[in-house]
C-alpha cells in the first residue's frame, strides 16, 4: 500500500528488497525504480539517493547501511518492528541530520483521511481470499513468507 499511495501523491517511488523476487511485484504496484540491496554494491550506489525511505522489514537488517541511503534531511520511518534491537550509528544520523522515526497507526481521522485518499484514487491492498477451512494452511504459508500480501477469510464460508 505504500508504493501505491506514493505513487498516487506524485512521489518518485524506488523499491528495495534483499533480492529481485519482489521486482514484478514492485513494477505492478507502481514504482519507479526497483533495487536488490543483496546485490554487490547496492548501497554505495544508493548512497544519499533518498528523502524519505518507508522501512517495513521486520527482520535482521544493516541499519546503518540503509541509513546511508538518505539525503541530508532525509526521514527513514519505521512501520516494521525488528525482533531485534536496532544498532544504528549516532553519527549516521548526526552528520547529515537524518531522522529514524516510528508510525504504529494513526488516530481516526488520519485513519479516514487515508481511506478517502484511496478511495479517490481507486487503491486497494492486494490479497488472498481464502476459505475458512483453509486457515491452517494459511498460517502454514504465512510462517513460509509465502503470502502477497494479507489473507482474507472468506466470511460466506464460516460455518
Amino acid at each position: 500500500m505504500g508504493v501505491k499511495i506514493a505513487r498516487a501523491m506524485g512521489a518518485q517511488v524506488s523499491v528495495l528488497s534483499q533480492s529481485r523476487k519482489k521486482q514484478a511485484d514492485a513494477e505492478r504496484l507502481g514504482a519507479h525504480e526497483f533495487h536488490a540491496t543483496g546485490e554487490e554494491g547496492a548501497f554505495e550506489k544508493l548512497a544519499q539517493s533518498f528523502d524519505l525511505v518507508l522501512n517495513t522489514v521486520s527482520a535482521p537488517m544493516d541499519w546503518n547501511a540503509l541509513l546511508g541511503t538518505l539525503r541530508r534531511d532525509g526521514t527513514m520511518v519505521m512501520v516494521g518492528a525488528s525482533p531485534e534491537p536496532v544498532p544504528v550509528a549516532t553519527f549516521a544520523l548526526i552528520m547529515k541530520r537524518r531522522r529514524l522515526v516510528g508510525s504504529l497507526i494513526g488516530g481516526i481521522a488520519e485513519t479516514q483521511e487515508m481511506l478517502d485518499f484511496c478511495g479517490k484514487h481507486g487503491l486497494g491492498a492486494d490479497v488472498e481470499r481464502i476459505p475458512m477451512d483453509r486457515i491452517n494452511d494459511a498460517y502454514e504459508r504465512m510462517l513460509k513468507g509465502d503470502v502477497r500480501y494479507r489473507f482474507v477469510i472468506d466470511s460466506s464460508t464460516i460455518r
